[in-house]
């Protein structure tokens, strides 16, 4: 016990290691759910279920050790939302390819980050890019989010003459679909810290009673990885028409991780007075180590969750705290049964509610300022009409950037703007 205090500093963070054991549960009831939404999301691939489902919380364990290990932080890593989407809706589904080349892009984008993590070229990246556009994205994959949620649920449904219109709500699956969601604002509200999880199995449960899901067990021997393990196609994803995607899962992840962490780290007091985030470099190497293990076993890009809050809350200080929750995803291996029997309306409320969280970035952004809106818009709008955040983020780009330039504003554009400006712009003109 002595040496688990001072490795991970515990007498130094006014906790415990009871206390952190705690938290760990704590953060790891809030974030379980990607085990069920992540399986089912990819599986529409064509990628085995139940490798995902292995792959899944191999890699979220994987990810949380080294976090805890490593960066000694409170912060948690899976599979994310938002990430999984655009491999399955964007990369696969949209664009054709095969799921096997968005392995190869997610492991490529994976390095990617190491290196820029490396030579510290994050911090430039991040600070060039204009803090509007960073709001746009995360409330334009949001926008993405809900869209598949409600698509899934059967709320929304394909129509000749207005490409969409509303399903038939008071069918099954869409009626379920919306229970789950606002069991989700019931329980949140109540402060339940397994409000997401819970509601899918209720809703689950509900479904098993009516027969509009079959009862497959609860626990038995982790399904074969095989199907998806090193299946990868690297080749396929150097293709010169898969940079913009690659480029996609670089940036997701670039920011996904450094708002998780900002925001993780300010809620436990670990971030130093000058906002400085301790272990900073310790904590990208292990995001970024975590995304390539994460495209080799078989699942979508591994980032940090700001579902590592509520364990925070709990008093979690310390990386004691994220080797708690790799322990359970391990554990969790064992209810793969669970996980398979969950039908997909029920957690299309647990991604409705996702987005509900991304989309609170908007109330920041300046709409006064139409060079400032104007981006934000696009990335709102076109990321979920596009069906593609890599399309969404570029539009958004461009939009800033012509934006400022006829404003007779061009000095507010940065280096870094100007050059994936210029990028993307060709993209479109040669690649489309």
């Amino acid at each position: 016990m002595n040496a688990i205090q001072r490795y991970f500093g515990i007498d130094g963070t006014n906790t415990t290691i009871k206390t952190e054991i705690l938290a760990g549960f704590t953060t790891f009831l809030t974030m379980v759910y990607i085990i069920f939404v992540n399986p089912s999301m990819l599986a529409e691939t064509g990628m085995d279920k139940g490798a995902v489902f292995v792959a899944t919380c191999l890699a979220s364990a994987i990810g949380c050790f080294l976090m805890g290990m490593i960066a000694r932080l409170p912060v948690a890593l899976a599979p994310g939302m938002g990430l999984n989407a655009f491999f399955t809706f964007s990369v696969v589904l949209g664009m054709g390819k095969s799921w096997q080349v968005a392995l190869g892009a997610v492991f490529v984008s994976g390095l990617l980050f190491v290196l820029i993590s490396a030579f510290k070229l994050r911090e430039w990246v991040i600070n060039s890019i204009p803090y509007t556009l960073k709001q746009g994205i995360v409330a334009g994959i949001g926008a993405f989010l809900a869209f598949i949620a409600l698509k899934n649920a059967g709320i929304i449904v394909a129509n000749p003459a207005t490409f969409v219109s509303m399903g038939k709500i008071t069918d099954f699956a869409p009626a379920m679909a919306i229970l789950s969601f606002f069991l989700i604002v019931v329980f949140v509200q109540r402060k339940i810290s397994a409000a997401v999880m819970l509601s899918i199995l209720i809703v689950t449960v509900i479904s098993l009673m009516t027969g509009h899901a079959q009862y497959q067990g609860l626990v038995s021997a982790p399904p074969s990885i095989a199907p998806t393990f090193m299946q990868l196609d690297i080749a396929g994803a150097l293709d010169v028409g898969m940079v913009s995607v690659i480029f996609a899962f670089l940036f997701v992840v670039l920011f996904d991780t450094s708002g998780t962490l900002i925001g993780v780290t300010k809620k436990a007091g670990l971030m130093k007075d000058d906002g400085n985030i301790p272990n900073l470099g310790k904590a990208l190497f292990a995001d970024s180590v975590a995304a390539v293990a994460g495209s080799l076993l078989g699942t979508s890009s591994v980032t940090s969750y700001v579902e590592s809050t509520a364990g925070v809350a709990a008093g979690g200080r310390t990386g004691l705290t994220a080797i708690v929750v790799g322990a359970l995803f391990l554990l969790a291996l064992f209810f793969a049964p669970l996980a398979g029997m969950i039908p997909a309306y029920a957690t299309s409320g647990a991604i409705f509610y996702v987005s509900v969280l991304m989309l609170f970035t908007l109330r920041e952004v300046d709409w006064e300022d139409l060079t400032e809106a104007s981006p934000v818009a696009v990335v709102l709008l076109l990321t979920p009409l596009t069906f593609s955040i890599a399309d969404g983020i570029a539009l958004g780009f461009i939009t800033y950037t012509i934006g400022k330039l006829v404003s007779g504003r061009h000095g507010e554009i940065s280096v870094a703007v100007w050059v994936l400006t210029v990028i993307l712009l060709a993209k479109f003109i040669f690649l489309s």
